[in-house]
């Protein structure tokens, strides 16, 4: 049976990106990982329900991810639609994502 690997998703977290064409077309498996570096002072990694995500909302964030370093690991460990936002208004400039992972 061949070995199955993790990979790793490397994104350069930052306002004014179309992070829906970045996901496009990718296949994310439980175990991967996604990677942002990003400015730490200026924001952060939420994990939020879809609704939330659709508004932009980061008042009841499911988890945050961010770990104050600028280079945080999201660890994709369930089988679902993983909705990330930066809490501190890049959201609105397109700082979102939804990553779909799969078994």
């Amino acid at each position: 049976m061949p070995e199955v690997m993790a990979k790793r998703c490397t994104l350069f977290w930052m306002p004014n990106l179309n992070y829906k064409i970045w996901a496009q077309g990718k296949h994310f498996y439980v175990g991967d990982w996604l990677y942002f570096v990003y400015n730490r002072y200026q924001h952060n990694i939420l994990e939020v329900n879809k609704t939330d995500y659709e508004r932009c909302n980061s008042d009841h964030p499911i988890r945050n991810w961010t770990r104050g370093a600028g280079r945080d690991v999201v660890l994709l460990n369930q089988t679902k639609h993983y909705y990330l936002i930066d809490g501190r208004g890049g959201c609105r400039s397109g700082m979102k994502l939804v990553v779909k992972v799969e078994n």
